[in-house]
């Protein structure tokens, strides 16, 4: 017997636990589930804190502070530098010829683009590399943290085999995607707006479980690559130690963030509906399960995403650096987000939790909002949950960051005792579970993380969800959006982020503010199913 998705007049039932869990049952539909409620944004104790639409004036004084080197950049992985070249200086042979004779590795060599990323290197012989008369600067890698997505329990499903990829609402669990219906993409759909195979959206996260029934095809994995052998050598030991498979793609998630993220964006719509149904798919990890990512990788992993054709790219990650620290790395992103423009691809970024007014801190680099032709996304979600209803799924969301470079606003869920007002789907099948002890001495540092073992397997006729908060999850409602306009015949970068703004749902103040932006997305709207 097949088990009908839950609907807006089938209201789900939840309860609060003491443990940090959420219990789900749908009082007619499925039997009892577990699903936990994820903290996901970094909150500061002076949140912005808007009543619905409305957004109090928030002044540098009343914003909270942002301790960048602290909370939001981190030493990247050991021994990965950025060399950044001198205009008509070095050339990647000249760096090769420099490691040969130092052993590092050179990850990624871009001439036309003026860096490379080396690894392998002390930081006396990093030192050395940047005395070499065409290089500019030599500094080290940068790693910044992404919203943490925790397995869920198991939730019962009963035999769940039909996609709905012309009728995206017949998801499984399309009752329980407020933000889908926030953005009209129910609307785009029933205009006929539901993707094309010939649009490809790069998505640079953790991986993708592309073997997930929602996923399954829409992932191209001949363009799909991981540029973290760190991570790479974690799955070959999953593999070994019986937990999953052999022959599985690099790309494959063992976190799950970036799965969740993929299937906002496109889905076959079995379980949970995507912006878009027929989107192409292609991952480039960049992340990792331990929940950071690493900016060299992330700017090898755009130069290939661009090179490899894609018409968009979604970044769920980022964070802050004090721009004296790190002049290289300034300079080379601006290079590298030009470059995507010049091609023809639309990058969409994720605006950070920090609740930060991003334009009161001059000696920060917001990456990547303040990286030049981006969409910049903040947050959006419900401010309650009433009789298994969200209320006011427009509300600003408090954690989101905010500040001029905000493009548009999209739904990343609200913080309320309600799972409902989270955003939910599937858990990568690959996911794993780990931990880390407390240092050893006050100012010690922590010992390594240490794998527990797969998160997300459950029995057969059960799926394990995850529900999450942040802007990670606002910039794939926006990726998709852009998808569908790309789809509807428009090419050029420029036009394409023109019309997601002008199209967008104006909310707060009156034309763009910082909060929203242009508003919140409108994605039937975008692609002309409504006027």
């Amino acid at each position: 017997m097949k088990t009908q998705p839950p609907s807006k007049s089938q209201a789900p039932v939840l309860i609060i636990n003491t443990v940090g869990f959420t219990m789900l049952k749908h009082v007619q539909r499925f039997t009892l589930a577990m699903v936990s409620i994820v903290a996901a944004a970094c909150v500061y104790d002076a949140p912005v804190t808007p009543k619905d639409n409305s957004i109090t004036a928030a002044t540098t004084s009343n914003s909270p502070s942002l301790q960048v080197t602290a909370s939001t950049a981190t030493s990247g992985i050991a021994g990965r530098y950025l060399v950044v070249y001198r205009p008509g200086g070095a050339a990647s042979s000249d760096v090769s010829a420099a490691l040969r004779s130092s052993g590092g590795a050179l990850e990624g060599a871009y001439d036309k683009l003026g860096f490379a990323v080396v690894s392998g290197l002390s930081p006396e012989r990093a030192a050395r590399l940047g005395q070499l008369s065409g290089v500019s600067s030599v500094e080290p890698d940068v790693e910044f943290a992404i919203d943490p997505v925790r397995p869920a329990e198991q939730l019962e499903t009963g035999d769940v085999d039909i996609q709905s990829v012309a009728a995206p609402q017949g998801a499984f669990f399309y009752g329980f995607q407020w933000s889908l219906r926030a953005i009209a993409a129910d609307a785009a759909w029933a205009g006929g707006s539901l993707g094309s195979p010939d649009v490809s959206v790069a998505i640079l996260d953790t991986g993708i479980d592309y073997r997930l029934p929602d996923l399954a095809g829409l992932v191209d994995l001949n363009r799909s690559i991981s540029l973290r052998p760190d991570e790479d050598a974690r799955l070959a030991d999953a593999v070994s130690n019986g937990w999953f498979p052999a022959g599985l793609h690099p790309i494959t998630d063992l976190n799950a963030h970036g799965t969740l993220v993929a299937s906002l964006v496109a889905s076959k719509a079995s379980l949970f509906a995507g912006v878009t149904s027929r989107t192409t798919l292609f991952g480039v990890k960049v992340c990792i399960v331990f929940n950071t990512c690493s900016t060299a990788a992330i700017l090898n992993g755009i130069v290939y995403a661009v090179d490899q054709g894609a018409d968009v790219i979604n970044m769920s990650l980022g964070g802050a650096f004090l721009k004296k620290l790190n002049p290289g790395f300034v300079s080379v992103i601006n290079r590298v987000f030009n470059y995507a423009n010049r091609n023809g691809t639309v990058i969409v970024v994720a605006a950070g939790n920090e609740a930060a007014r991003m334009d009161a801190f001059a000696n920060a680099y917001f990456a990547y909002c303040d990286a030049p032709h981006v969409l910049c996304v903040s947050a959006t979600g419900p401010n309650a949950v009433v009789g298994g209803q969200v209320r006011n799924p427009d509300t600003f969301a408090s954690y989101s960051n905010f500040g001029r470079s905000v493009s548009v606003a999209a739904p990343g869920g609200g913080l309320t005792p309600s799972l409902l007002s989270f955003i939910i789907g599937q858990c990568s099948q690959t996911a794993l579970a780990w931990h880390q002890d407390a240092p050893p001495s006050p100012g010690a540092p922590p010992p390594p993380p240490v794998i527990d073992g797969p998160a997300c397997q459950p029995p057969p006729g059960f799926i394990s969800i995850v529900a999450a908060v942040g802007t990670s999850f606002s910039s794939p409602h926006v990726a998709g959006v852009v998808a569908l306009v790309i789809a509807n015949g428009q090419t050029q970068p420029s036009q394409i982020r023109r019309i997601v703004e002008r199209t967008s749902d104006d909310l707060g103040a009156k034309g763009k503010d910082p909060f929203f932006g242009s508003g919140r997305v409108n994605a039937a709207r975008a692609v002309g199913a409504i006027p």
